[in-house]
């Protein structure tokens, strides 16, 4: 029984290293040879974990095997088009200028409900309100609506909003973050005279942020989280 937990284990920091290795990607939408690659990581990984007599060996080997084959085909797409088109497919355009294209949905098996249910979850709502609707090689669909439709943004009132910048966690769950400290050019002295605007301490501190303005929000842990 402990054999078999610590194999799991093992098996268990091989796959998350190696997911970490492929790239963020594969933690959100996957490309088709991403996910064939995804699914034979499960499943080769399922072997050594359910079967002690099959050494463990016979399956980090495989895995290993499959990185390397994804390193050298993300390679390639990057260096060749044809590649990347025989690999992630191309982009369909299932509604052109306001029309649905009848034959791209049935090339892609898409039905007219299913088009409606992934336009509901870019936030349109009704069909007459695209002009271009494209299935990406990843399976999501990216929706230009017809310019009528679209929303207001500062640029059509000729108007030229401040920048933002990005915003930085400074502290998390009484942490303090002192990389991002860095980055703002501040250190912990300065962190802690803002803490206390809001009396209390760093270590009671939920979240702390500035963001590229240089407002700064806190929140203080709750009574019963406090150190």
């Amino acid at each position: 029984m402990l054999i078999n937990f610590v194999r799991a284990i093992i098996i268990y920091l091989i796959v998350l290293i190696v997911m970490r290795l492929m790239g963020k990607r594969e933690i959100g939408q996957l490309q088709p040879f991403e996910l064939a690659i995804s699914i034979m990581i499960a499943d080769l990984a399922s072997i050594p974990m359910t079967d002690p007599g099959v050494p463990i060996f016979n399956g980090i080997v495989p895995i290993l095997g499959l990185l390397a084959m994804h390193l050298v085909i993300t390679v390639l797409n990057i260096k060749s088009v044809g590649i990347r088109k025989i690999t992630c497919g191309k982009p369909t355009v299932l509604v052109y200028r306001g029309k649905i294209d009848e034959e791209a949905l049935k090339r892609e098996r898409f039905t007219i409900s299913e088009l409606q249910e992934r336009l509901r979850v870019k936030d349109v709502f009704n069909l007459g309100d695209v002009e271009f609707a494209i299935l990406e090689t990843n399976g999501e669909i990216s929706v230009i609506q017809k310019p009528n439709k679209r929303n207001s943004i500062p640029e059509d009132f000729g108007i030229m909003p401040e920048y933002e910048g990005m915003p930085y966690d400074l502290i998390v769950d009484g942490k303090i973050m002192n990389e991002n400290l860095n980055k703002i050019g501040k250190d912990e002295k300065w962190l802690y005279k803002q803490v206390v605007k809001f009396k209390t301490t760093p270590e009671n501190v939920l979240i702390a942020t500035m963001d590229g303005k240089g407002n700064f929000f806190c929140q203080e842990k709750e009574k019963g989280n406090k150190k």
